[in-house]
């Protein structure tokens, strides 16, 4: 700090425990009832260090001598005697300032929670009130009548098995081989009926259509398990023919050939000329 020059006729010595007490009075006194309302960690920590304060202030006042008087004012350009009680004074003056400063931030802070707490508790009182409030005229009056349920969509009309069928094979001619299968497999695998035996068949094709010859033979074959003398039974054992060949397996088509011969010598002319061509491009005897 730069010293300060006082001229000795407008100079006079002030007890250093007179200036101790103005400061204390001055600055500690707002600082103090200001810390009575913080009740925080922080607040603690701020009394600590006014109650630290005091104790320098006191030492500093111990120091000055008997009589407590402030040093002698020097003359400009003139080295100060003993500065250090001086910067010290002002050290103490300005950590007072600021634990004052701080006080009052942490007091605007507690103001603003309490508002917010304040508010919180209004708001929460109107929503019971207004909780209340309905309650009360729930069970004073009438129930207002509940809105009738909007109508359940009406569920999709289950189809027949002929439509499904007719779906399939329409399907099937168009190449929709997986259409074709997956309206087979409807029918299969709703009750039993004679309509089963037509879906096999088409299940069958759709298989082959997609190339799927070995699972087309076995399906084919089923066709002619479940009804044996049927209409259905010499396409059945065509059909099997068809996907063996296509396998490569031309003994086996030859056998299945051969229990069409033997199951139905007088088939219908188209199965006939089905057979014949088989028969050659297998090379059975």
């Amino acid at each position: 700090m730069g010293s300060v020059a006082f001229r000795p006729s407008s100079f006079r010595v002030f007890p250093l425990a007179a200036v101790g007490l103005l400061a204390g009075l001055r600055v500690l006194s707002p600082v103090q009832a200001l810390a009575q309302d913080v009740t925080s960690r922080e607040g603690i920590a701020l009394q600590d260090q006014i109650m630290d304060l005091r104790q320098q202030m006191s030492q500093l006042q111990s120091a000055a001598g008997p009589g407590g008087a402030l040093p002698p004012p020097v003359a400009p350009g003139a080295a100060p005697s003993a500065p250090v009680n001086g910067d010290l004074t002002a050290q103490l003056l300005d950590r007072v300032s600021t634990l004052e400063q701080a006080v009052r931030d942490m007091r605007g802070q507690l103001d603003q929670l309490t508002n917010q707490v304040q508010t919180q508790n209004a708001a929460m009182s109107k929503q019971i009130d207004d909780m209340n409030f309905a309650a009360q005229n729930g069970r004073g009056g009438a129930a207002a009548p509940s809105a009738a349920p909007a109508p359940a969509a009406p569920k999709p009309a289950k189809r027949t098995v002929e439509a499904v069928l007719q779906d399939g094979n329409a399907a099937l001619l168009r190449r929709d081989y997986a259409g074709a299968q997956a309206a087979a497999q409807e029918v299969l695998a709703g009750p039993r009926g004679p309509r089963q035996i037509d879906a096999q068949f088409l299940l069958a094709q759709s298989l082959a259509g997609q190339k799927q010859y070995r699972q087309s033979a076995v399906a084919y074959y089923d066709t002619y398990n479940r009804a044996p003398r049927s209409g259905r039974a010499p396409d059945a054992l065509l059909g099997v023919t068809a996907a063996l060949l296509a396998l490569g397996d031309k003994a086996s088509a030859c056998q299945a050939l051969d229990k069409l011969k033997s199951e139905f010598p007088s088939p219908a002319p188209k199965v006939r000329t089905a057979e014949t061509s088989y028969r050659t491009r297998a090379g059975c005897r």
